[in-house]
């Protein structure tokens, strides 16, 4: 039996989920924030920056923000596992805090990680999250966890910079106006170049295709009103979805809840 439990912190870019996972596949989807799990049962595979993966029982994932991805379970017992998102405003200020000076972002060239230390590090984390611990104890697991995570898995590379010339401009004209309903002929004129050119460097650059990108955009706005508590129905209306089943069926593929379950996690 599939199952999931979600907690979201009130007033910080925090928010962790624990599941069990036999029939579900995760449709390729990214998330603004880092995201580090734990594979507690079972192994999941995903296809993530060109490759595909595997995670395997104590196995760590590590995804920088943005970082297209899929999943599912490798075989019919299913996978078990826990995950967090930290906001990278939320990053950088622990290891500001760890390093007492400002520091860079890390990024984490492999979404894979075999390290029982570092997993033990992000479960004791998640747990305390879900568990109901104290402010203050959650706070010291996450500047743990973190300052942990950075040392035994990040490297200091910088990220790519964003694709220049005609991707960006579409990528620009996306994320300024993504309730639109344009067309592939209209973002190409708003980028400058071919359909066909649009779509394979667009799919190049950011690992999904633009209405993908698009569809993304439209989902993370609709986690955002529904964590403020707005109706189910008006988030869809708003957010450029067909109806409330329609963005039902999206926040199920892509985060593994309905966005009445996510809408409702417990936040105490």
């Amino acid at each position: 039996m599939e199952w999931s439990k979600y907690w979201r912190s009130p007033d910080r870019p925090l928010e962790a989920m624990h599941a069990h996972f036999e029939r579900h596949v995760y449709h390729r989807h990214s998330h603004e924030t880092y995201s580090f799990g734990v594979t507690e049962d079972g192994c999941q595979a995903f296809r993530c920056r060109g490759g595909a993966h595997t995670s395997a029982a104590g196995m760590v994932l590590a995804f920088n923000p943005d970082d297209p991805h899929d999943g599912h379970a490798a075989d019919e017992l299913g996978f078990t596992y826990r995950i967090v998102h930290i906001g990278a405003e939320l990053i950088s200020g622990v290891l500001a805090d760890i390093a007492e000076r400002p520091v860079g972002l890390p990024l984490f060239d492999s979404p894979v990680v075999p390290d029982p230390a570092l997993a033990r590090t992000l479960r004791s984390l998640h747990a305390a999250l879900l568990g109901g611990v104290p402010a203050l104890r959650r706070d010291e697991l996450l500047t743990a966890a973190v300052g942990t995570m950075v040392a035994r898995a990040a490297t200091r590379r910088p990220r790519a910079a964003r694709a220049g010339g005609f991707v960006e401009r579409a990528r620009q004209r996306l994320e300024d106006s993504w309730s639109d309903d344009i067309g592939a002929d209209a973002l190409a004129e708003a980028a400058g170049c071919s359909r066909f050119a649009l779509y394979r460097g667009f799919r190049r650059q950011y690992g999904m295709a633009p209405s993908d990108y698009q569809r993304q955009l439209r989902l993370r706005a609709a986690r955002r009103l529904l964590a403020r508590g707005e109706p189910i129905a008006d988030v869809a209306a708003r957010t450029g979805f067909a109806d409330q089943s329609h963005l039902t069926r999206w926040f199920v593929r892509c985060y593994g809840m309905t966005p009445g379950g996510y809408r409702d996690a417990r936040t105490d």
